[in-house]
């Protein structure tokens, strides 16, 4: 199972050759994860935010371009004990076109003690709804 968001190419989000900045992917990205972890009923609430960012990767495939419309997908890779990791794909809607390719390591956290624990059952039990291999 994945999740799907789907994304408008804003100008501001492109460079001066009109495609699609390398610094928006990371932004597309991050928007697809918070709405994961909103669409899994995690709070959005920062005083109770539960997750970090460990690792992130983009890979750039094709070229985005301003005034279309992309898909971002996420699914899950691996659930360990205190972190699990997302795979995200993004396409061109209109001609399904894979652009870009991206992961993230997410650590469960706690930040008042400002260090990692090991992640609640019932998130992992939601995590590996998503866990495709």
């Amino acid at each position: 199972m994945k999740h799907e968001l789907d994304i408008s190419v804003r100008f501001c989000e492109t460079d001066a050759l009109g495609h699609v900045n390398n610094v928006s992917y990371f932004i597309y990205l991050e928007d697809a994860r918070v709405k994961f972890f909103e669409m899994l009923g995690t709070s959005s609430d920062l005083s109770d935010w539960k997750f970090i960012v460990a690792s992130i990767k983009c890979d750039f495939v094709g070229q985005g371009y301003f005034n279309r419309n992309l898909t971002v997908t996420t699914r899950v890779s691996k659930v360990g004990n205190k972190s699990f990791e997302l795979e995200h794909n993004i396409f061109e809607k209109s001609t399904n076109r894979l652009i870009a390719t991206g992961s993230v390591v997410m650590v469960y956290f706690n930040f008042d003690m400002q260090r990692s624990e090991p992640i609640p059952e019932v998130l992992r039990g939601q995590l590996n709804q998503f866990l495709t291999k």
